[in-house]
């Protein structure tokens, strides 16, 4: 489960930003859409939380800093020495940011085990990289390292939790690579489950990791899993009856290009292909269609409802940018209402997403106040994430009405000039 997800000098998110899921003290609500934690730190986590802003505010960064966290930890021990990391991007709108470091920190619990792993990089080398692990209340420094700018190496701290060959793991640890990777790949069973949580228990679903169809074709073919999707679409008010996918043998077509002769070279091969077709039943009659003949909507909702239910039922953290695409504000309810529903979701499942669809906030039972966050574009460029919090909004406040009058802030600026308005 994730506890606190912070971030610093990535992208516009330039000052330190933190986004929470521990629960507030207040108790509306509790038994539905918070989980308990058994923990005297954080009693309760939020099961769902939603960020809204402008477009261009930074929310999408917020995601992308997450998903480049991961990409480092699951990718950072196969890179070859010298190797940079090309992608990182710190905050380039000031004179000093683009040459200080970046940090990640991800805060989350695990078989009641609450982990607090982080690091700060730039793009040559890992500055500095530290766990805690808080298998009682005080916490235990598993690991901590430094670069010792002085020495040109890196320093290692161990404590006596980090069991293991920790030696050898610092001594095959290059200056472009995590410890956490190097000693997991080296078959550190201590730190196994931190490096599981990112590979395993985080899904993240943006343009840079796009959904896919597949995942859903898989699971509708397995009847449990078949029924479990259509069952869902029903109640979402499509007139789906029924999903059939079927494995056909097709003579596939593809295109080579030879850059160093400028032949273009056709080929033919026969793959095994899935054929979808999806049974509709209606009043006046029942129809046979196609993938493609469905709307976008549709396919969208098809292809999320899948990972979804995977999801729920193993307790995982999905979280996504722009989760209404293609969808009715309505269908979007009904995924988030499912994360809040103890009977569906058992395993402690949570779902954090960015949305426009400023319906939401009003829904009925929706949200809990301290789920609501905003993103805001300063006026030097750089975000700042807040909780609706912050606000003190009263229990029975139009959230919706109150946002698009600015209340909250983290709305765009529009001039009339630029949109062809009258003075």
């Amino acid at each position: 489960m994730l506890v606190e997800f912070r971030i610093k000098n990535f992208r516009s998110l330039r000052d330190e930003q933190v986004l929470s899921l521990v629960a507030s003290t207040d108790k509306s609500l509790l038994d539905t859409h918070a989980l308990d934690t058994g923990l005297k730190a954080a009693p309760h986590l939020l099961k769902s939380a939603v960020v809204y802003g402008a477009n261009a505010s930074g929310k999408s960064n917020l995601i992308k800093a997450l998903q480049y966290m991961r990409g480092v930890v699951l990718e950072s021990a196969a890179l070859q020495p010298g190797q940079t990391f090309d992608r990182l991007q710190p905050f380039k709108l000031d004179t000093t940011s683009g040459s200080l470091q970046t940090a990640f920190e991800v805060t989350f619990i695990l078989d009641g085990v609450r982990y607090q792993y982080g690091f700060a990089m730039n793009a040559q080398r890992i500055v500095s990289e530290q766990l805690l692990v808080y298998k009682a209340f005080k916490p235990q420094r598993w690991f901590e390292r430094h670069f010792d700018a002085q020495s040109g190496k890196d320093v290692y701290e161990f404590g006596p939790g980090m069991k293991g060959a920790k030696h050898l793991w610092e001594g095959a640890t290059r200056s472009n690579a995590l410890f956490l990777s190097v000693a997991v790949q080296l078959n550190s069973e201590a730190l196994r489950p931190v490096f599981d949580w990112f590979a395993n228990r985080l899904v993240i679903i943006n343009e840079q990791s796009p959904l896919s169809a597949e995942f859903s074709l898989q699971m509708l073919k397995q009847e449990a899993q078949r029924k479990a999707i259509c069952e869902f679409l029903q109640a979402a008010d499509i007139s789906i009856a029924d999903i059939k996918v079927s494995t056909q043998q097709a003579m596939v077509q593809s295109l080579r290009f030879d850059l160093a002769t400028g032949k273009r070279e056709e080929e033919s091969a026969e793959q095994a292909v899935d054929e979808v077709k999806f049974h509709h039943i209606t009043e006046n009659g029942k129809a046979v269609f196609d993938l493609m003949d469905e709307s976008s909507g549709t396919r969208n909702l098809l292809f999320l409802t899948g990972p979804i239910l995977d999801i729920l039922n193993k307790g995982l953290t999905l979280v996504v940018d722009e989760l209404d695409t293609s969808l009715h504000t309505l269908l979007v309810q009904a995924l988030v209402r499912l994360f809040h529903r103890p009977e569906v979701n058992t395993g402690g499942a949570q779902l954090v997403f960015t949305t426009h669809d400023t319906s939401l906030l009003d829904a009925y039972g929706l949200f809990r106040r301290d789920q609501v966050w905003f993103v805001e574009k300063r006026p030097d460029q750089s975000s700042s994430l807040y909780p609706l919090l912050d606000f003190s909004p009263r229990k029975n406040e139009a959230l919706e009405r109150g946002y698009l009058q600015g209340r909250y802030g983290a709305l765009p600026i529009l001039r009339s000039q630029a949109l062809g308005v009258p003075h």
